[in-house]
């Protein structure tokens, strides 16, 4: 592991660095001088403008231009109204939420928004059903009912207390009747919102130019004006950009090099700032049951013998990001070790006995595609120890290809490939939404994942418990179930890092508890 000589450690979870660093004086808040627009640099563009067709880091951008009826202010882990003025359950079962919307709301282009709008909103996620998008959020959702023109009724099919973490995604952001067809995706590259910016121009995988929203109305205190988002290919453009003072602050898709830099350099050495926290993203392969060899399990289960965490954690991200044994991350409730207990340290002549007894005495060739534009720039580094690990055991022949995202989701969810790469940014901070998004009829992946017990019971279970620490048996069992069918197979569970020049401020409260960025709380010092 690498010495850190700074205030800030390593914390359970990203929304708790704030309270860390307001004792550290790192990141100081003082008053916002206008020199322009807080320029932020990631390698997550967008996939989409609409989020009726979004279940995916296009939320990045949703979270700052649509609003929510619930969202998270900053040091939240509870969902808090936003566009709502209230919300709750009004029943004891958990399956009649109500919404009361703050008085004289209006979209960018002067629309009012209503209760009607609400109601649009999310029967056009459920009626255009993009194949991997939102609508498998709402499985819950009978329907939707406008009372009046401020009162939203969402009356629910069964239990879920997850609900209200639901509607704080921004999956579920509010669109205007008028602009955004009930039966078909805008695709014009506009944007109709109520969020605490708009969207003043947009390039494709470029760049976002947002301006202050002076029609907002909701619980965002906004320390700029402007915020323009630029899209880089790889990490080491984009901290090039920032050592060049083209950006002010890097968000996703610091690489594990840039990352160790950074953190090598002392204040002197360095006008830049880092702050890290434990982040509760992963990233898991996942096997396509239409594939003749990845529908063995003996096939998937002499992979889970083979395959040496450790060793990508250490040689690909350089300890900047750890194993992970479950499909539920360290620090929630929930997490289990269940692939380790099962298999343990990588073991060839364990793989190779799976597979003879399954009758298979051949190398299994199978292809595994990843993304080439979404993950960082490890992820082909990634791909190519997975397929040294595998062939070195003489027991696999592998071939690898890859995509830009959006032609990669593309893929998918086709069911073209018969292993991918795929990373998880939560929906929401818990284990829910490590196990709900995968399994089903219709889930994130594209891929069916009938698992009946876990949808049909174990899940339903959970849901009718409000308090969340109350749940562990049930999760522990739905991984228990995950490790035993080894159709999705976790490989590491990130870290969170933020580089910053040293006269931005407001780097250290900018993340929901989904680790989305909130680019409001981004401002520039005035004096030290």
């Amino acid at each position: 592991m690498f010495n850190r000589n700074r205030c800030l450690r390593r914390v359970a979870a990203i929304a708790s660095i704030s309270s860390l660093l307001a004792g550290c004086g790192v990141l100081s808040s003082d008053t916002p001088e206008d020199e322009g627009p807080i320029v932020v640099g990631t390698t997550s563009a967008p996939s989409t403008l609409d989020p009726a067709a979004s279940w995916d880091s296009s939320w990045e951008l949703f979270r700052n231009i649509y609003q929510t009826l619930l969202s998270y202010p900053t040091g939240a882990s509870e969902p808090q109204p936003d566009a709502a003025e209230s919300c709750g359950f009004s029943d004891s079962s958990n399956q009649v939420y109500r919404c009361e919307l703050r008085e004289g709301l209006k979209f960018s282009n002067g629309d009012a928004l209503d209760a009607q709008a609400v109601k649009h909103s999310f029967d056009r996620i459920r009626k255009i059903n993009v194949n991997g998008g939102p609508a498998g959020l709402l499985g819950s959702l009978e329907r939707v009912q406008a009372s009046n023109d401020r009162e939203v009724v969402f009356h629910l099919n069964k239990p879920d207390s997850t609900f209200p973490f639901v509607l704080a995604t921004p999956a579920m952001s509010i669109v205007s009747p008028e602009a955004y067809p009930a039966d078909g995706l805008r695709e014009d590259g506009d944007v109709v919102g109520s969020g605490p910016y708009t969207l003043d121009s947009y390039s494709d995988g470029k760049e976002a130019v947002l301006v202050r929203n002076d029609a907002y109305k909701g619980y965002a205190e906004r320390r700029n004006d402007a915020v323009t988002v630029r899209y880089f290919q790889d990490s080491g453009a984009m901290v090039k950009a920032l050592r060049d003072e083209k950006i002010d602050v890097t968000y996703r898709g610091l690489a594990a090099g840039d990352v160790v830099e950074l953190q090598s350099k002392t204040s002197k050495d360095e006008e830049i700032q880092l702050v890290e926290g434990t982040g509760t993203d992963i990233n898991y392969l996942v096997f396509n049951p239409k594939d003749p060899w990845a529908n063995k399990k003996a096939v998937r289960q002499a992979i889970a013998q083979v395959v040496d965490r450790a060793a990508i954690a250490h040689k690909v991200y350089k300890d900047t990001v750890d194993p992970l044994y479950s499909m539920v991350p360290k620090g929630l409730t929930g997490h289990t070790t269940g692939f380790f207990d099962d298999y343990g340290d990588p073991d060839e002549a364990k793989a190779r006995k799976i597979l003879t007894e399954a009758g298979i005495t051949q190398r299994v060739p199978l292809t595994f595609w990843y993304t080439s534009d979404r993950y960082g720039s490890e992820t082909a580094a990634e791909f190519k120890e997975l397929k040294r690990q595998l062939e070195d055991s003489g027991l696999f022949s592998i071939s690898l290809k890859s995509r830009p995202w959006k032609t990669y989701v593309e893929g998918y969810q086709k069911g073209e490939y018969p292993v991918f790469g795929r990373g998880w940014f939560p929906d929401f901070p818990d284990a829910e939404n490590f196990i709900a998004p995968f399994v089903g009829e219709q889930n994130a992946l594209g891929t069916p994942y009938r698992a009946p017990e876990i949808t049909g019971d174990l899940l339903p279970r959970s849901r009718r418990e409000s308090d969340r620490a109350k749940v562990e048996k049930e999760f522990e069992a739905a991984q228990r179930m995950l490790v035993d069918d080894v159709r999705l197979l976790p490989l590491w569970q990130g870290r969170q890092y933020v580089a910053a020049s040293r006269d931005v401020s407001g780097a250290e409260r900018a993340m929901d508890p989904s680790t989305i960025m909130m680019m409001w709380e981004l401002h520039r010092k005035t004096a030290w």
